[in-house]
């Protein structure tokens, strides 16, 4: 994964603001573990998970606040 997939942090909304969050947590989770099918196999622990659950959320809240910070927190 060395090709450059994030030109900017800024975005025009606070949803794509949010959009880019996802991309951002998800593509964390593929660095950390780029075996696609050992991140298969461990999907289903974490989706019944509820630890695992509120620590992808918390991962979220701390990627959008990263992002909103970075645009200003859109304001004008």
């Amino acid at each position: 994964m060395t090709q450059s997939w994030l030109p900017s942090l800024i975005t025009a909304t606070p949803q794509e603001g949010f959009d880019l969050v996802i991309t951002l947590s998800r593509r964390g989770v593929k660095y950390t573990q780029p075996d696609s099918d050992k991140l298969m196999a461990m999907r289903s622990a974490y989706a019944e998970s509820a630890d695992g659950l509120t620590a992808a959320s918390q991962v979220i809240a701390i990627n959008f606040q990263t992002i909103s910070a970075a645009n200003n927190y859109w304001r004008g």
